[in-house]
């Protein structure tokens, strides 16, 4: 078939298929792009005249569009992709951190940036990085340190083996993340008698792959040995949709579990052994059970410093047994590896363990009940002037400059309460920053399956609102909610344009907290002046803040907007939103310091100054030099 090499792109793309259980997805059902000098005339001309079923949308800013692309894979449990297209230079560059967000979160992500010609007949062309010492060097070579897979096309002979291994990462649940396939932009052009198989339809099994029967037998040796084992739910196990599998394990064997940000939503929290979130940002019950824990299985976990406490909080676990796709995850912890998917593991593990019980009476139901009290009344925390928030250092008269400058009387624990309330319940939250992942991986019940979008693998700012608008796509009849704040709205926002000109439905929670909230905590907490992370002038703790109406923004770019400054007033503008059919936002003005704060049962490393000139500063060396007591690992 002699065809342009940007054609034969689209009708490759066009016949890609994956099953999974027996049941078979068209992966790439659409694709995004921000076109330019570099694509335009090449994919592009393909995707614009060319017979496919590819639907193109026009992405804003090439990081979002990428963001997007990242939650639609996540939300379709990486059955579907949706490629990014950018031309050379900037608008490759700009897909960096997206792409780095996809891999860390083993999120399958195919990007095609435009590159420099391959003849350099027009040598530098407009918006090439010149490297003297490498002329094969272009910006794109950055995508190298971010990627699972890295190619770039100089030839149309090329692009057969090219595009056939980057589906081979993307459809493997171990190597899962971003693939780059760089286009010079003279190569899209070029034509090519290409093979006729490169463009029949091709569907690629999904495998769940089992582990040996002597990593089951030194998994079940262990469990039969320890009376308090903790499972922790990770997004593998979400990607393995391997809940009720899990479920059936921890009934058989009478195990709670705890979940990660990645993990949450693929057992409803209505399970009877349902622990919540643990780690840095997990509650107190969680975090608890996993002290007194004898025996930790991880179920697709990467065992992140948050998940862990940064290793101290595990104290008396005396073995891990962690399963998981990739040998490299399964050996953290000095772990005793089961490689395999989730489901057909635990499904294995269920069976080799019929005779087993664990020695739990109700130690994790009565840990449970005592944080479901302490979360009930969080949610009930109203403003008032004597309201001192448990935190140890706050610019003196934060909480009065800003109810003065923005009228605020929200905490954000009771708006997000109220929230958790009035939504539906089986709609999709999206976040990824600041001090939100911290509150819903504490307080958010999650009912509903895969309901829970949290991107903190990475922790993004700017994933918050184009990723809503990727769960919106593979999700179009749930409601869904970004749940940003005024950091990662000002960082990323172009997306909501977007949704406008598709007519999707968005909501965008915003909480504005007059600044960098979380950060201003560890900042302060650490005995730092206030600097450039609250929205006074100047960036001054001794200015006013910085009255900002976000609200006003949104309706310029076509949403319905509305402010609220309290719970009377949030609940209206909630209620309003659910019968609204096109995007919404709701400035949501929240006190800063009300947010869950501390690690529960835990700690966090950070690097703090060995050269400490205030008390403060003091403090915080000696509560390191105390936990590095604690590492066992």
């Amino acid at each position: 078939m002699k065809i342009s090499v940007g054609e034969a792109i689209v009708k490759y793309l066009d016949n890609q298929y994956v099953s999974f259980d027996g049941a078979e997805y068209k992966f790439v059902e659409g694709a995004f792009a921000v076109f330019g000098h570099g694509c335009v005339l090449g994919i592009g001309e393909a995707l614009a005249t060319g017979k496919h079923g590819i639907k193109v949308y026009q992405g804003k800013n090439e990081q979002g569009m990428a963001h997007v692309a990242t939650s639609y894979a996540k939300q379709n449990n990486r059955r579907k992709i949706m490629p990014c297209i950018s031309s050379i230079g900037p608008g490759a560059a700009n897909m960096v951190t997206a792409a780095a967000t996809a891999t860390v979160n083993n999120v399958p992500l195919l990007l095609f940036p435009g590159d420099t010609f391959a003849t350099r007949r027009p040598d530098p062309v407009l918006q090439q990085f010149e490297q003297p010492h490498d002329l094969t060097v272009t910006t794109n070579d950055a995508f190298r340190a971010v990627t699972r897979a890295f190619d770039r096309v100089y030839r149309p002979e090329m692009l057969y083996s090219a595009l056939e291994n980057a589906m081979r990462v993307l459809t493997d649940p171990e190597l899962a993340g971003a693939v780059c396939v760089a286009m010079p932009q003279d190569v899209q052009g070029e034509v090519y008698d290409f093979p006729d198989e490169m463009f029949a339809k091709r569907v690629r099994e999904i495998r769940r792959p089992v582990p040996t029967e002597s990593e089951l037998a030194a998994a079940v040796k262990l469990i039969k040995a320890s009376k308090y084992p903790l499972v922790i739910v990770g997004g593998g196990a979400r990607y393995s949709e391997a809940g009720s599998a899990i479920e059936e394990f921890l009934s058989e064997c009478n195990i709670p579990f705890a979940e990660t940000q990645s993990g949450k939503s693929t057992i409803p929290c209505s399970s009877p052994y349902y622990l919540g979130g643990l780690g840095v940002t997990g509650n107190a019950a969680a975090n608890e059970i996993a002290a007194k824990a004898d025996l930790i299985i991880g179920l697709g976990t990467r065992f992140s410093d948050f998940t862990t406490s940064s290793k101290t909080l595990f104290k008396n676990a005396k073995a891990f047994v962690n399963v998981n796709v990739s040998r490299y995850h399964a050996l953290k912890m000095h772990g005793t590896v089961v490689v395999g998917d989730v489901k057909a593991s635990v499904e294995k593990l269920t069976e080799l363990l019929k005779d087993y019980r664990t020695a739990y009476a109700e130690e994790y139901v009565v840990a449970r009940k005592k944080w479901v009290a302490e979360a009930d009344r969080l949610y009930k925390t109203v403003y008032s002037k004597s309201l001192v928030p448990e935190v140890k250092a706050m610019t003196p008269g934060t909480l009065e400059d800003f109810h003065k400058a923005t009228g605020a009387e929200l905490t954000q624990t009771a708006a997000l309460g109220l929230i958790r309330k009035l939504i539906p319940r089986d709609a999709i939250v999206v976040a990824a920053a600041g001090s939100l992942p911290g509150c819903m991986q504490r307080l958010w019940d999650t009912d509903s399956l895969y309901s829970y979008n949290m991107e903190y693998g990475y922790s993004c700012m700017g994933y918050e609102i184009a990723g809503a608008l990727g769960s919106k796509l593979a999700a179009p009849d749930r409601e869904v909610y970004a749940m940003a704040g005024d950091g990662s709205y000002l960082m990323l926002h172009s997306e909501m344009v977007t949704a406008v000109q598709e007519g999707v439905k968005i909501n965008v929670l915003l909480f504005d907290n007059g600044g960098f909230g979380c950060i201003n905590n560890l900042q302060m907490g650490k005995g730092i002046p206030s600097l450039a992370t609250e929205y006074r002038y100047g960036a001054k703790a001794d200015t006013p803040f910085v009255p900002i109406d976000f609200a006003m923004s949104a309706r310029a770019y076509g949403f319905k907007a509305y402010t609220a400054r309290t719970l009377t007033e949030l609940e209206e503008a909630l209620e309003t939103a659910k019968k609204e059919t096109g995007s919404v936002l709701i400035d949501i003005k929240v006190l800063p310091k009300t947010m869950t704060d501390g690690c529960i049962h835990g700690w966090w490393q950070t690097g703090v100054t060995h050269n400490p000139k205030t008390e403060a500063q003091r403090e915080a060396v000696n509560e390191l030099e105390e936990n590095l007591k604690k590492y066992r690992f």
